[in-house]
């Protein structure tokens, strides 16, 4: 039970990112409309397309190793996988933020910071 704290931030990881970066590439032509519209008056409107699948790829990615470092945490409290994850989702998180903000969202921005402040305290417990 020493990693349970990180095993179930991880787990929530897992969620947000496998269900966001799935719902991407599931509804690609949705997403894209919806966020060139969103990005419409903003510096990032001609990179939507790219950004999207760079977010989409960071997202399935992250998700993807929190739920493999999760298990791997458990089973043999090896937190490589778990730190790897942890530091891709902050990326993404703070990318995303970065396009909140880009885009005068700030509501939505506001939303991000409430799943990074787990993923910086997972970063922490998992280095310290």
């Amino acid at each position: 039970m020493q990693y349970l704290t990180e095993f179930f931030i991880l787990l929530m990881l897992s969620i947000v990112f496998l269900q966001s970066g799935i719902d991407k590439a599931m509804d690609w032509k949705g997403n894209l409309e919806w966020l060139t519209g969103h990005f419409a008056k903003s510096p990032l409107r001609n990179m939507v397309p790219m950004n999207l699948g760079i977010i989409m790829i960071l997202e399935i990615l992250a998700g993807s190793l929190a739920l493999l470092g999760a298990i791997v945490i458990m089973i043999s409290g090896n937190p490589t996988i778990a730190i790897t994850s942890a530091i891709l989702s902050a990326i993404t998180f703070i990318m995303l933020f970065f396009g909140q903000r880009i885009a005068k969202d700030y509501p939505g921005a506001q939303s991000i910071v409430i799943y990074l402040i787990p993923t910086f305290f997972l970063i922490y417990l998992l280095t310290n």
